[in-house]
Protein backbone atom coordinates (compact mmCIF):
# COMPACT_ATOMS: atom_id res chain seq x y z
CA UNK A 1 0.00 0.00 0.00
CA UNK A 2 1.40 3.21 -1.05
CA UNK A 3 0.26 7.10 0.09
CA UNK A 4 0.32 9.27 -2.76
CA UNK A 5 -0.14 13.28 -3.34
CA UNK A 6 -2.46 12.82 -6.18
CA UNK A 7 -5.23 11.62 -4.27
CA UNK A 8 -5.67 14.72 -2.60
CA UNK A 9 -6.06 16.39 -5.60
CA UNK A 10 -8.09 13.58 -7.07
CA UNK A 11 -10.85 14.30 -4.26
CA UNK A 12 -10.73 17.67 -4.75
CA UNK A 13 -12.07 17.71 -8.35
CA UNK A 14 -15.85 17.30 -9.90
CA UNK A 15 -16.24 14.79 -12.68
CA UNK A 16 -16.10 16.46 -15.99
CA UNK A 17 -19.75 16.62 -17.66
CA UNK A 18 -23.11 16.74 -15.99
CA UNK A 19 -21.83 19.44 -13.33
CA UNK A 20 -19.42 21.58 -14.39
CA UNK A 21 -16.81 23.27 -12.29
CA UNK A 22 -19.21 26.60 -12.70
CA UNK A 23 -21.47 24.93 -9.95
CA UNK A 24 -19.38 26.86 -7.05
CA UNK A 25 -21.50 25.84 -4.11
CA UNK A 26 -21.33 22.23 -5.34
CA UNK A 27 -17.41 22.40 -5.64
CA UNK A 28 -16.97 23.51 -2.43
CA UNK A 29 -19.34 21.40 -0.36
CA UNK A 30 -17.36 18.33 -2.06
CA UNK A 31 -13.96 19.47 -1.23
CA UNK A 32 -14.60 20.42 1.98
CA UNK A 33 -16.19 17.00 2.70
CA UNK A 34 -13.48 15.01 0.45
CA UNK A 35 -10.19 16.46 1.06
CA UNK A 36 -8.26 13.83 3.84
CA UNK A 37 -4.66 14.73 4.40
CA UNK A 38 -3.30 11.73 2.61
CA UNK A 39 -4.92 8.99 1.17
CA UNK A 40 -3.93 5.47 0.64
CA UNK A 41 -3.71 3.95 -3.10
CA UNK A 42 -5.38 0.58 -3.16
CA UNK A 43 -7.67 -1.90 -5.31
CA UNK A 44 -10.86 0.34 -4.51
CA UNK A 45 -8.83 3.91 -5.45
CA UNK A 46 -7.15 2.25 -8.19
CA UNK A 47 -8.36 3.43 -12.02
CA UNK A 48 -10.34 0.36 -12.58
CA UNK A 49 -12.59 1.04 -9.54
CA UNK A 50 -13.52 4.63 -10.49
CA UNK A 51 -17.42 5.36 -10.73
CA UNK A 52 -17.10 8.61 -12.39
CA UNK A 53 -20.94 9.11 -13.87
CA UNK A 54 -23.45 7.64 -11.23
CA UNK A 55 -26.42 10.15 -11.09
CA UNK A 56 -27.50 9.00 -14.61
CA UNK A 57 -28.30 5.56 -13.40
CA UNK A 58 -29.39 6.46 -9.94
CA UNK A 59 -32.22 9.26 -11.97
CA UNK A 60 -32.71 6.85 -14.65
CA UNK A 61 -36.50 6.34 -14.98
CA UNK A 62 -36.56 2.56 -14.50
CA UNK A 63 -34.68 3.20 -11.46
CA UNK A 64 -36.88 5.75 -10.36
CA UNK A 65 -39.82 3.66 -11.08
CA UNK A 66 -38.34 0.48 -8.99
CA UNK A 67 -37.58 2.99 -5.53
CA UNK A 68 -41.15 4.53 -6.11
CA UNK A 69 -42.60 0.76 -5.84
CA UNK A 70 -40.30 -0.17 -2.70
CA UNK A 71 -41.21 2.87 -0.87
CA UNK A 72 -44.91 1.87 -1.34
CA UNK A 73 -44.54 -1.46 -0.60
CA UNK A 74 -42.31 -0.54 2.38
CA UNK A 75 -45.16 1.59 3.42
CA UNK A 76 -44.07 3.36 7.01
CA UNK A 77 -44.92 6.70 8.22
CA UNK A 78 -44.40 10.62 6.58
CA UNK A 79 -42.24 13.09 7.25
CA UNK A 80 -42.31 16.54 8.16
CA UNK A 81 -44.43 17.66 5.00
CA UNK A 82 -47.23 15.60 6.25
CA UNK A 83 -47.37 13.56 2.57
CA UNK A 84 -48.01 9.55 3.36
CA UNK A 85 -46.46 6.77 1.93
CA UNK A 86 -49.88 6.64 -0.54
CA UNK A 87 -49.69 9.95 -2.10
CA UNK A 88 -46.31 9.31 -3.39
CA UNK A 89 -47.50 8.04 -6.84
CA UNK A 90 -49.82 10.63 -7.92
CA UNK A 91 -47.34 13.32 -6.71
CA UNK A 92 -44.18 11.83 -8.66
CA UNK A 93 -46.97 12.24 -11.73
CA UNK A 94 -47.28 15.94 -11.27
CA UNK A 95 -43.52 16.81 -9.73
CA UNK A 96 -40.88 14.09 -10.98
CA UNK A 97 -39.80 16.02 -14.01
CA UNK A 98 -39.17 18.96 -11.82
CA UNK A 99 -37.68 17.26 -9.22
CA UNK A 100 -35.50 15.01 -11.90
CA UNK A 101 -34.03 18.62 -13.01
CA UNK A 102 -33.27 20.12 -9.44
CA UNK A 103 -31.31 17.18 -8.74
CA UNK A 104 -29.15 16.62 -11.66
CA UNK A 105 -28.84 20.87 -11.26
CA UNK A 106 -27.68 20.41 -7.95
CA UNK A 107 -30.34 22.57 -6.63
CA UNK A 108 -32.26 19.57 -4.67
CA UNK A 109 -32.33 20.38 -0.79
CA UNK A 110 -33.36 17.76 1.02
CA UNK A 111 -36.21 18.45 4.20
CA UNK A 112 -35.10 17.75 7.48
CA UNK A 113 -36.01 14.75 9.16
CA UNK A 114 -38.53 13.84 12.09
CA UNK A 115 -37.35 12.67 14.74
CA UNK A 116 -39.19 9.47 16.71
CA UNK A 117 -37.60 8.19 19.34
CA UNK A 118 -38.39 4.14 20.29
CA UNK A 119 -37.81 2.69 23.38
CA UNK A 120 -35.24 -0.02 23.49
CA UNK A 121 -35.35 -3.14 25.78
CA UNK A 122 -32.44 -1.80 28.24
CA UNK A 123 -34.34 1.19 29.15
CA UNK A 124 -32.47 4.53 26.43
CA UNK A 125 -34.43 5.71 23.72
CA UNK A 126 -32.93 4.93 19.96
CA UNK A 127 -33.64 7.88 17.87
CA UNK A 128 -35.04 7.53 14.66
CA UNK A 129 -35.31 10.17 11.42
CA UNK A 130 -37.86 9.88 9.12
CA UNK A 131 -37.58 11.47 5.80
CA UNK A 132 -40.39 13.00 3.90
CA UNK A 133 -41.55 10.16 1.56
CA UNK A 134 -39.76 12.46 -1.90
CA UNK A 135 -36.59 11.85 0.11
CA UNK A 136 -37.04 8.23 1.15
CA UNK A 137 -37.91 7.60 -2.82
CA UNK A 138 -34.42 9.51 -3.38
CA UNK A 139 -32.56 7.40 -1.46
CA UNK A 140 -33.92 4.19 -2.36
CA UNK A 141 -33.00 4.97 -5.81
CA UNK A 142 -29.25 5.80 -4.84
CA UNK A 143 -29.09 2.95 -2.84
CA UNK A 144 -30.10 0.65 -5.35
CA UNK A 145 -27.35 2.12 -7.77
CA UNK A 146 -24.74 1.90 -4.67
CA UNK A 147 -25.76 -1.22 -3.06
CA UNK A 148 -24.53 -3.86 -6.20
CA UNK A 149 -20.91 -1.64 -5.90
CA UNK A 150 -20.45 -2.24 -2.54
CA UNK A 151 -21.63 -5.68 -1.97
CA UNK A 152 -18.45 -6.16 -4.14
CA UNK A 153 -16.03 -4.74 -1.49
CA UNK A 154 -17.96 -5.70 1.88
CA UNK A 155 -16.50 -7.97 4.10
CA UNK A 156 -17.61 -11.81 3.95
CA UNK A 157 -18.07 -11.51 7.91
CA UNK A 158 -20.77 -8.77 7.45
CA UNK A 159 -24.65 -9.71 7.71
CA UNK A 160 -26.47 -6.88 8.64
CA UNK A 161 -28.65 -5.33 5.55
CA UNK A 162 -27.22 -6.93 2.68
CA UNK A 163 -29.16 -9.10 -0.11
CA UNK A 164 -29.44 -13.18 0.39
CA UNK A 165 -27.81 -12.48 4.30
CA UNK A 166 -29.75 -12.72 7.58
CA UNK A 167 -29.38 -12.83 11.00
CA UNK A 168 -29.51 -16.54 10.80
CA UNK A 169 -26.24 -16.78 8.65
CA UNK A 170 -24.62 -14.76 11.51
CA UNK A 171 -25.40 -16.82 14.28
CA UNK A 172 -24.76 -19.81 11.99
CA UNK A 173 -21.15 -18.83 11.40
CA UNK A 174 -20.57 -17.41 15.47
CA UNK A 175 -22.15 -21.11 16.12
CA UNK A 176 -19.23 -22.74 13.85
CA UNK A 177 -16.69 -20.14 15.51
CA UNK A 178 -17.74 -21.32 18.73
CA UNK A 179 -17.50 -25.27 18.35
CA UNK A 180 -14.22 -24.45 16.09
CA UNK A 181 -12.57 -23.56 19.37
CA UNK A 182 -12.83 -19.88 19.17
CA UNK A 183 -14.81 -19.95 22.24
CA UNK A 184 -14.09 -16.14 24.21
CA UNK A 185 -15.13 -13.00 22.40
CA UNK A 186 -15.05 -9.49 22.29
CA UNK A 187 -18.27 -8.35 22.88
CA UNK A 188 -17.93 -5.33 21.05
CA UNK A 189 -20.89 -2.33 22.26
CA UNK A 190 -20.34 1.50 19.92
CA UNK A 191 -22.24 3.89 21.54
CA UNK A 192 -25.29 5.30 19.82
CA UNK A 193 -23.38 4.38 16.23
CA UNK A 194 -25.47 5.70 13.83
CA UNK A 195 -26.16 9.00 15.97
CA UNK A 196 -21.89 9.34 16.15
CA UNK A 197 -20.80 8.40 12.77
CA UNK A 198 -18.25 11.19 11.97
CA UNK A 199 -19.79 13.03 8.56
CA UNK A 200 -16.50 14.18 7.43
CA UNK A 201 -14.55 10.62 7.66
CA UNK A 202 -17.75 8.80 5.75
CA UNK A 203 -18.22 11.22 3.22
CA UNK A 204 -13.73 10.20 2.30
CA UNK A 205 -14.51 6.68 2.52
CA UNK A 206 -17.04 6.95 0.02
CA UNK A 207 -15.24 9.24 -2.48
CA UNK A 208 -12.40 6.42 -2.42
CA UNK A 209 -15.34 4.08 -4.70
CA UNK A 210 -17.90 7.36 -5.85
CA UNK A 211 -15.83 9.39 -8.31
CA UNK A 212 -19.27 11.48 -9.17
CA UNK A 213 -18.64 14.88 -7.73
CA UNK A 214 -22.69 15.13 -7.89
CA UNK A 215 -23.66 12.28 -5.57
CA UNK A 216 -21.06 12.96 -2.77
CA UNK A 217 -22.20 16.43 -3.06
CA UNK A 218 -25.50 14.73 -2.83
CA UNK A 219 -25.56 12.23 -0.01
CA UNK A 220 -23.67 14.92 2.17
CA UNK A 221 -27.14 16.85 2.10
CA UNK A 222 -28.96 14.06 3.30
CA UNK A 223 -27.07 13.63 5.97
CA UNK A 224 -26.90 17.71 7.06
CA UNK A 225 -30.34 17.90 6.19
CA UNK A 226 -31.01 18.51 10.12
CA UNK A 227 -33.73 17.55 12.33
CA UNK A 228 -37.21 18.37 13.27
CA UNK A 229 -37.88 18.03 16.75
CA UNK A 230 -41.05 19.26 18.49
CA UNK A 231 -41.36 22.06 15.94
CA UNK A 232 -37.78 22.97 16.57
CA UNK A 233 -35.33 22.59 14.42
CA UNK A 234 -31.82 21.09 15.48
CA UNK A 235 -28.79 20.59 12.80
CA UNK A 236 -26.95 17.29 12.13
CA UNK A 237 -23.49 17.97 12.29
CA UNK A 238 -22.81 14.42 12.91
CA UNK A 239 -24.48 10.66 12.65
CA UNK A 240 -26.44 8.90 9.93
CA UNK A 241 -30.02 9.40 11.04
CA UNK A 242 -31.54 6.24 11.05
CA UNK A 243 -35.01 5.42 8.95
CA UNK A 244 -34.14 6.36 5.25
CA UNK A 245 -33.43 3.68 3.17
CA UNK A 246 -29.68 5.11 2.75
CA UNK A 247 -28.81 4.66 6.44
CA UNK A 248 -27.93 0.81 6.23
CA UNK A 249 -25.91 1.13 3.61
CA UNK A 250 -23.95 4.08 4.96
CA UNK A 251 -23.59 2.52 8.12
CA UNK A 252 -22.15 -0.09 6.61
CA UNK A 253 -19.59 1.70 3.95
CA UNK A 254 -18.17 3.17 7.71
CA UNK A 255 -17.65 -0.58 9.26
CA UNK A 256 -16.67 -1.66 6.49
CA UNK A 257 -13.08 -0.13 7.23
CA UNK A 258 -12.84 -2.28 10.37
CA UNK A 259 -13.93 -5.52 8.83
CA UNK A 260 -11.12 -5.03 6.53
CA UNK A 261 -8.34 -4.47 8.95
CA UNK A 262 -9.94 -7.46 11.13
CA UNK A 263 -9.49 -9.70 8.09
CA UNK A 264 -6.07 -7.96 7.56
CA UNK A 265 -5.18 -9.23 11.08
CA UNK A 266 -6.24 -12.86 10.65
CA UNK A 267 -9.56 -12.26 13.13
CA UNK A 268 -12.44 -14.27 13.16
CA UNK A 269 -15.25 -11.74 13.93
CA UNK A 270 -18.95 -11.93 12.87
CA UNK A 271 -20.42 -8.46 12.59
CA UNK A 272 -24.42 -7.62 12.11
CA UNK A 273 -24.94 -3.53 11.11
CA UNK A 274 -23.27 -2.12 14.53
CA UNK A 275 -23.27 -5.89 16.93
CA UNK A 276 -19.77 -7.54 16.21
CA UNK A 277 -18.31 -10.17 18.19
CA UNK A 278 -14.44 -11.63 17.72
CA UNK A 279 -13.64 -14.61 18.10
CA UNK A 280 -10.35 -15.74 20.26
CA UNK A 281 -9.18 -19.10 21.43
CA UNK A 282 -7.81 -17.89 24.87
CA UNK A 283 -9.18 -14.72 27.78
CA UNK A 284 -5.20 -13.19 27.08
CA UNK A 285 -5.68 -13.43 23.07
CA UNK A 286 -9.71 -11.37 23.85
CA UNK A 287 -7.93 -9.22 25.79
CA UNK A 288 -4.74 -8.30 23.70
CA UNK A 289 -7.17 -8.12 20.60
CA UNK A 290 -9.28 -5.68 22.16
CA UNK A 291 -6.79 -3.46 23.42
CA UNK A 292 -5.31 -3.71 20.08
CA UNK A 293 -8.52 -2.78 17.70
CA UNK A 294 -9.78 0.35 20.46
CA UNK A 295 -7.03 2.54 18.63
CA UNK A 296 -8.46 2.22 15.00
CA UNK A 297 -11.45 2.25 16.07
CA UNK A 298 -11.69 5.33 17.71
CA UNK A 299 -8.38 6.74 16.09
CA UNK A 300 -9.18 6.01 12.46
CA UNK A 301 -13.16 5.70 11.97
CA UNK A 302 -13.78 7.94 15.01
CA UNK A 303 -16.21 6.21 16.65
CA UNK A 304 -17.14 5.62 20.03
CA UNK A 305 -16.71 2.62 21.89
CA UNK A 306 -18.82 1.79 25.15
CA UNK A 307 -16.22 1.08 27.63
CA UNK A 308 -18.67 -0.23 30.03
CA UNK A 309 -20.87 -2.36 27.92
CA UNK A 310 -17.86 -3.83 25.60
CA UNK A 311 -16.42 -7.48 27.80
CA UNK A 312 -14.09 -10.11 26.71
CA UNK A 313 -16.25 -13.01 28.12
CA UNK A 314 -16.56 -17.12 27.21
CA UNK A 315 -18.57 -17.19 24.28
CA UNK A 316 -21.65 -18.89 26.28
CA UNK A 317 -22.01 -15.51 28.36
CA UNK A 318 -22.94 -13.44 25.91
CA UNK A 319 -25.80 -12.32 24.10
CA UNK A 320 -25.93 -11.77 20.45
CA UNK A 321 -29.02 -11.00 18.31
CA UNK A 322 -31.25 -12.21 20.84
CA UNK A 323 -29.47 -15.48 21.24
CA UNK A 324 -27.22 -17.33 23.25
CA UNK A 325 -25.13 -20.43 22.73
CA UNK A 326 -24.24 -23.27 24.94
CA UNK A 327 -23.03 -26.87 24.74
CA UNK A 328 -24.85 -30.30 24.92
CA UNK A 329 -22.48 -33.32 24.70
CA UNK A 330 -19.74 -31.72 22.98
CA UNK A 331 -21.93 -29.88 20.15
CA UNK A 332 -22.47 -26.14 20.51
CA UNK A 333 -25.98 -25.14 20.35
CA UNK A 334 -28.85 -22.02 20.50
CA UNK A 335 -30.97 -21.09 22.72
CA UNK A 336 -32.84 -17.68 23.39
CA UNK A 337 -31.28 -15.30 25.75
CA UNK A 338 -33.39 -14.59 29.13
CA UNK A 339 -33.42 -11.12 28.29
CA UNK A 340 -35.05 -11.93 24.38
CA UNK A 341 -37.86 -14.17 26.80
CA UNK A 342 -38.57 -11.44 29.02
CA UNK A 343 -38.87 -9.16 25.90
CA UNK A 344 -41.66 -11.54 24.59
CA UNK A 345 -43.43 -11.86 27.95
CA UNK A 346 -43.67 -8.11 27.79
CA UNK A 347 -45.10 -7.89 24.46
CA UNK A 348 -47.86 -10.61 25.55
CA UNK A 349 -48.43 -9.15 28.47
CA UNK A 350 -49.25 -5.89 26.99
CA UNK A 351 -51.45 -7.57 24.24
CA UNK A 352 -53.10 -9.76 27.09
CA UNK A 353 -54.04 -6.71 29.71
CA UNK A 354 -57.32 -6.93 30.75
CA UNK A 355 -58.02 -3.37 30.17
CA UNK A 356 -56.15 -2.41 26.84
CA UNK A 357 -59.79 -1.71 25.14
CA UNK A 358 -59.25 -4.81 22.63
CA UNK A 359 -61.77 -6.90 20.84
CA UNK A 360 -61.39 -10.61 20.74
CA UNK A 361 -60.73 -11.02 16.83
CA UNK A 362 -57.87 -7.86 17.36
CA UNK A 363 -56.11 -9.32 20.10
CA UNK A 364 -56.13 -13.08 18.25
CA UNK A 365 -54.52 -11.49 15.10
CA UNK A 366 -52.04 -9.30 17.23
CA UNK A 367 -51.16 -12.81 19.45
CA UNK A 368 -51.17 -14.40 16.33
CA UNK A 369 -48.77 -12.22 14.43
CA UNK A 370 -46.61 -12.45 17.32
CA UNK A 371 -46.04 -15.62 18.17
CA UNK A 372 -45.49 -16.29 14.04
CA UNK A 373 -43.03 -13.40 14.01
CA UNK A 374 -40.85 -14.63 17.52
CA UNK A 375 -41.02 -18.55 16.04
CA UNK A 376 -39.77 -17.86 12.89
CA UNK A 377 -36.63 -15.40 14.45
CA UNK A 378 -35.69 -17.73 17.16
CA UNK A 379 -36.17 -21.42 15.64
CA UNK A 380 -32.86 -21.96 15.37
CA UNK A 381 -32.91 -22.31 19.22
CA UNK A 382 -33.69 -24.88 21.50
CA UNK A 383 -37.04 -23.59 22.39
CA UNK A 384 -39.52 -26.56 23.13
CA UNK A 385 -39.78 -26.15 26.84
CA UNK A 386 -40.05 -22.45 26.96
CA UNK A 387 -42.60 -22.47 24.86
CA UNK A 388 -44.43 -24.61 26.68
CA UNK A 389 -44.58 -22.66 29.14
CA UNK A 390 -44.91 -19.69 27.49
CA UNK A 391 -48.50 -21.41 25.95
CA UNK A 392 -49.41 -22.18 29.15
CA UNK A 393 -48.78 -18.86 30.29
CA UNK A 394 -50.99 -17.14 27.64
CA UNK A 395 -53.64 -19.61 27.81
CA UNK A 396 -53.86 -17.96 31.11
CA UNK A 397 -54.37 -14.57 30.43
CA UNK A 398 -56.83 -15.31 27.93
CA UNK A 399 -58.84 -17.14 30.65
CA UNK A 400 -58.52 -14.09 32.76
CA UNK A 401 -59.81 -11.70 30.27
CA UNK A 402 -62.36 -14.37 29.22
CA UNK A 403 -63.55 -14.63 32.92
CA UNK A 404 -63.62 -10.61 33.24
CA UNK A 405 -65.50 -10.16 30.06
CA UNK A 406 -68.65 -12.39 31.41
CA UNK A 407 -68.79 -9.86 34.41
CA UNK A 408 -72.03 -10.96 35.75
CA UNK A 409 -73.35 -14.10 37.83
CA UNK A 410 -75.93 -15.31 35.54
CA UNK A 411 -73.60 -15.35 32.44
CA UNK A 412 -70.72 -17.15 33.82
CA UNK A 413 -73.32 -19.67 34.87
CA UNK A 414 -75.01 -19.49 31.65
CA UNK A 415 -71.39 -20.23 30.03
CA UNK A 416 -70.20 -22.81 32.03
CA UNK A 417 -72.95 -24.98 31.24
CA UNK A 418 -73.09 -24.15 27.57
CA UNK A 419 -68.96 -25.21 28.46
CA UNK A 420 -70.46 -28.72 29.63
CA UNK A 421 -70.34 -28.07 33.59
CA UNK A 422 -73.23 -29.49 35.25
CA UNK A 423 -75.67 -26.96 36.78
CA UNK A 424 -75.00 -27.11 40.20
CA UNK A 425 -71.31 -26.95 39.94
CA UNK A 426 -71.67 -24.42 37.24
CA UNK A 427 -74.18 -22.17 39.78
CA UNK A 428 -71.00 -22.94 42.40
CA UNK A 429 -68.30 -21.58 40.43
CA UNK A 430 -70.08 -18.68 38.66
CA UNK A 431 -70.33 -17.61 42.54
CA UNK A 432 -66.65 -18.06 43.09
CA UNK A 433 -65.18 -14.68 44.73
CA UNK A 434 -61.50 -15.67 43.85
CA UNK A 435 -59.64 -13.01 41.82
CA UNK A 436 -59.44 -12.96 37.92
CA UNK A 437 -56.36 -14.52 37.50
CA UNK A 438 -56.75 -17.41 40.31
CA UNK A 439 -60.07 -18.13 38.60
CA UNK A 440 -57.75 -18.35 35.70
CA UNK A 441 -55.58 -20.83 37.21
CA UNK A 442 -58.20 -23.08 38.70
CA UNK A 443 -60.22 -25.87 37.31
CA UNK A 444 -63.58 -23.53 37.05
CA UNK A 445 -61.71 -22.58 33.41
CA UNK A 446 -58.93 -24.89 32.73
CA UNK A 447 -61.12 -27.80 32.06
CA UNK A 448 -63.67 -25.50 30.62
CA UNK A 449 -61.65 -23.02 28.29
CA UNK A 450 -58.89 -25.62 27.09
CA UNK A 451 -56.22 -25.87 24.90
CA UNK A 452 -57.79 -27.87 22.37
CA UNK A 453 -60.82 -25.66 22.40
CA UNK A 454 -58.27 -22.35 21.99
CA UNK A 455 -56.78 -24.01 19.01
CA UNK A 456 -60.17 -24.29 17.21
CA UNK A 457 -60.84 -20.58 17.57
CA UNK A 458 -57.98 -19.83 16.12
CA UNK A 459 -55.36 -19.05 18.60
CA UNK A 460 -51.89 -20.38 17.38
CA UNK A 461 -49.64 -22.56 20.19
CA UNK A 462 -46.12 -21.12 20.16
CA UNK A 463 -44.89 -24.68 20.83
CA UNK A 464 -47.00 -26.27 18.12
CA UNK A 465 -45.72 -23.56 15.42
CA UNK A 466 -41.98 -23.96 16.28
CA UNK A 467 -42.62 -28.01 15.99
CA UNK A 468 -44.29 -27.68 12.23
CA UNK A 469 -41.33 -24.78 11.37
CA UNK A 470 -38.83 -26.95 12.58
CA UNK A 471 -39.80 -30.38 11.75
Amino acid sequence: MKATERGIQKHRQLPEGGCSQRVSAEQKEYARACAPPRMAETDITSASGLRTRLLEPILDPDNLYQAAKHVIRNKGAGGIDGMQVHELSAYLDRHQEEIVKQIQEGNYRPKPVRRKEIKKENGSMRKLGIPTVVDRWIQQAISQVLGPIYEEQFSEHSYGFRPRRSAHDALKQCQTNIQDGYTYVVDMDLEKYFDTVNQSRLLQLLSETIKDGRVIALIHRFLESGIMVDGMFQESEEGVPQGGPLSPLLGNVMLNECDQELTRRGHRFVRYADDMMIFCRSKKAAQRTLEKILPFIEGKLFLRVNREKTQVANATRVKFLGYGFYRRRGEVRMRVHPKSVKKLKDKLRSITARSNGKGIEQRKRELNQLIRGWINYFRLADIKGITAQIDSWVRDRIRMITWKRWKRIRTRFANLKRLGIKADQAWQWANTRKSYWRTANSPILRTTLTKDRFLAQGYISLQRYYLDQTA
